[in-house]
């Protein structure tokens, strides 16, 4: 508990969370019935029993049928504004969240209707509790890249209220440069890239996401190991990569968290970070991954404040944001 309670006190940012993954059994529950949607599942128990998954594909089917009670512009608030209470009460200071418009969009909502409710949330979350948070939105990249290319320019309306854009879903078969057009018009938009790679694909499409995508992040990055010039090259230029553990054990990318990569990044000088994915699928929230991965690899104090930092520095806040959480980070780290 003396390290959960440290843990939780460092100023930290989570960079790589899917928010329709952080839909819970019993906020799905909630909604299907506001909506009048029958789920093929009985209780929140079966929901929860049904969350294990052996690899990407077979969470992936369960996700987007989970996704299917969100509706209304209100289902979308509540959802939105469950994660950033608990992503507070974990110590987060700075969230940057993906949002999937296709998953709602091929079912026929609106784009306002989801962007309204996160929105709505996201100023009441900053009034409540001073919380900074970005939307980044995610091509699915199972769709075509012309359907990346129509989903970009069906968000022209809310550009204002994007920070980046990303690509993720489904690896295998699917290398990132399949969607250079969509990101090379982001870019030049002025918003931030980033962009799944590396997770249940190869090194190859790790190089390919930041030369032919020009990703300032990388989203998972585990399979960078399998490479060894790759990790020397993100350690020199320091691509962030924004892991998720816990995900990575529900997902079967490794065996056992203590067989993790991310310590010997870590020591080999990547950015890593540490971050929750889909916390309501895989089971844990931001701070049950820092203290799961600060157990499983016997991380240090050090550790963990590197970790912290990491996670400021490799977000999109500007330049005074970094500094004011920096500075409280190195109060904590001298104390």
């Amino acid at each position: 508990m003396e390290n959960e309670s440290f843990i939780r006190s460092l100023p930290k940012a989570e960079l790589h969370v899917h928010i329709e993954g952080t839909l819970e059994p019993e906020l799905m529950f909630a909604l299907a019935a506001r909506n009048d949607i029958a789920l093929p599942f009985a209780s929140v128990e079966d929901i929860r029993v049904a969350f294990r998954f052996s690899n990407l594909q077979s969470f992936l089917d369960i996700y987007y049928q989970g996704a299917q009670v969100l509706i209304t512009e209100q289902d979308f608030y509540d959802m939105m504004m469950a994660y950033l209470e608990r992503a507070n009460a974990d110590g987060v200071r700075r969230t940057e969240i993906f949002f999937d418009p296709q998953t709602h969009t091929e079912r026929g909502i609106d784009f306002a209707t989801f962007m309204n409710g996160f929105s709505s949330a996201i100023d009441d979350a900053t009034t409540r509790w001073g919380l900074s948070v970005g939307l980044i939105m995610c091509f699915l990249r199972h769709l075509s890249p012309d359907d990346a290319l129509a989903t970009w320019h069906q968000s022209e309306p809310f550009r204002d209220q994007l920070l980046g854009i990303g690509l993720d879903s489904s690896e295998i078969g699917n290398p990132p440069e399949l969607f250079s057009e969509p990101f090379r018009l982001a870019r030049e938009a002025g918003l931030h890239v980033v962009a799944h790679a590396g997770e249940e694909g190869p090194p190859s499409f790790i190089a390919g996401a930041i030369d032919e995508l020009h990703a300032e992040r990388i989203d998972h990055g585990v399979r960078c190991e399998d490479d060894p010039a790759l990790v020397e090259r993100l350690a020199a230029l320091q691509i962030p990569l924004t892991m998720c553990p816990l995900s990575n054990i529900k997902l079967k990318v490794f065996e056992d968290l203590s067989d993790h990569s991310l310590k010997r990044l870590l020591d080999q000088g990547v950015m890593v970070t540490i971050n929750s994915d889909d916390p309501s699928y895989f089971g844990g929230y931001v701070l049950a991954n820092y203290v799961a991965v600060a157990q499983a690899l016997d991380l240090t104090r050090d550790d963990l404040i590197t970790l912290a930092r990491n996670s400021i520095e490799a977000s999109f806040l500007d330049d005074a944001g970094k500094a004011t959480l920096l500075a409280e980070l190195a109060t904590i780290a001298a104390a």
